[in-house]
């Protein structure tokens, strides 16, 4: 049942805390009242910076001077920039850069769906992953595995069978003649951060080799820096047919992309398209964002913050009798164990000044910025340390 009609105009979409925020720097949110909250959510890893890096802000700035929308029936020159270097960063031929990560899915799926159309006799069959996340249109929550997504808006957009991640055979048994694509995330981050072991990403990057089959990561999350590499499909060497990417790639304004080899890419002219896809000003921040994250000493950065964080929760672990820590990078989960409600854990930690994300019952869900200082690595873990102590 809704609750009573609010006293503001926003359409009751979530369960939102009274707190209104006004202002952000770095790992810091600040409310109207003042009060500051150490983020570890950064907006579900949309900050990889941080909220209000100054590249990302002189870039709006700049470009929002010299041109913001020419619309897309135009070259412009930032975009160009800025899909060419992404290209190469990717391993990849061609970019539709977009606004959300479901738009990209979209994409994925329709870029698919053609290229089954085209040389694989009609076929339109992506296999997907229970639990997985792919956002939420029509498409992507029909081929997203979420539990109870089948019906909220039923009928569902037939074609997704569902796989079980880590299980190849489970991905073999659901291969027929209307099978055109694999789609997975490397990490599934809305399921409580569960990685597809590399092993499994190898082999299915094999097993679509053998059979015909077009690979599609859905790195919405994992990518551009967020697990220690620039993309997660490098820690296991292989390359995907399709990639999508979004909430990193724009360091917190709507910018995502839908990339592709040259053998998968067959849109035609207005198969694909939008408004506002791969204006200037959004990809002023994205080549800014991009500019940053991807180079060694960046990365290596990441990964030095994500040992320190991993062993502080590993102490937290053996301290208090929790169950253990997973994930890469600093896209991490603690699984707390039926004696922890993460949904209450997070409601005091954000009275205690720290915001956390609680995407399963005994679950939370860490994504600091990538540029998260050691300090505040080590403030975290004080407050989360007296949280479960309390």
């Amino acid at each position: 049942m809704n609750s009573p009609t609010p006293s503001h105009a926003l359409m009751d979409i979530a369960a939102r805390p009274a707190a209104v925020m006004v202002r952000g720097s770095g790992s810091w949110l600040e409310d109207a009242d003042g009060r500051r909250y150490l983020d570890f959510v950064q907006g579900w890893a949309v900050n990889c910076l941080g909220h209000a890096h100054p590249a990302i802000t002189q870039a709006l700035s700049e470009q929002a001077a010299r041109l913001i929308n020419p619309s897309p029936a135009f070259f412009n020159e930032v975009s160009l920039r800025f899909a060419n270097r992404l290209a190469a960063a990717a391993g990849l031929d061609e970019v539709f850069l977009c606004n959300t990560g479901a738009e990209a899915n979209e994409g994925a799926i329709k870029l698919a769906r053609k290229w089954g159309r085209l040389h694989r006799h009609g076929a339109h069959e992506i296999i997907t992953f229970k639990d997985g996340f792919h956002g939420r249109t029509i498409a992507a929550m029909s081929a997203s595995g979420k539990p109870g997504w089948d019906t909220i808006f039923a009928p569902q957009v037939p074609g997704f069978p569902k796989a079980t991640l880590n299980d190849l055979a489970s991905v073999e048994a659901l291969i027929g003649p209307q099978t055109v694509a694999v789609m997975l995330e490397p990490i599934q981050g809305e399921a409580g951060v569960q990685p597809a072991t590399i092993e499994f990403l190898r082999a299915l990057r094999a097993l679509c080799d053998a059979r015909g089959l077009l690979l599609i990561l859905d790195e919405v999350q994992t990518g551009i820096g967020r697990t220690g590499t620039l993309f997660r499909y490098q820690a296991a060497g292989i390359t995907p047919d399709i990639l999508t990417l979004a909430k990193g790639i724009g360091g917190g304004v709507p910018l995502a992309a839908l990339l592709a080899r040259q053998s998968a890419s067959c849109f035609s002219h207005g198969d694909q398209g939008g408004t506002y896809c791969g204006n200037p000003l959004m990809a002023a921040v994205g080549d800014a964002v991009l500019g940053i994250v991807n180079t060694p000493e960046f990365l290596a950065g990441v990964r030095e913050r994500s040992a320190q964080l991993i062993l502080g929760l590993n102490a937290l672990v053996a301290r208090f009798g929790l169950v253990g820590v997973r994930g890469a990078g600093l896209l991490l989960a603690l699984e707390l164990g039926e004696h922890y409600d993460a949904a209450d854990l997070v409601l005091r930690a954000r009275e205690a000044g720290l915001l956390l994300n609680a995407p399963r019952p005994h679950c939370l869900r860490l994504m600091p910025a990538l540029n998260v200082s050691a300090e505040e690595v080590e403030q975290m873990l004080s407050i989360l340390a007296i949280l479960l102590q309390a």
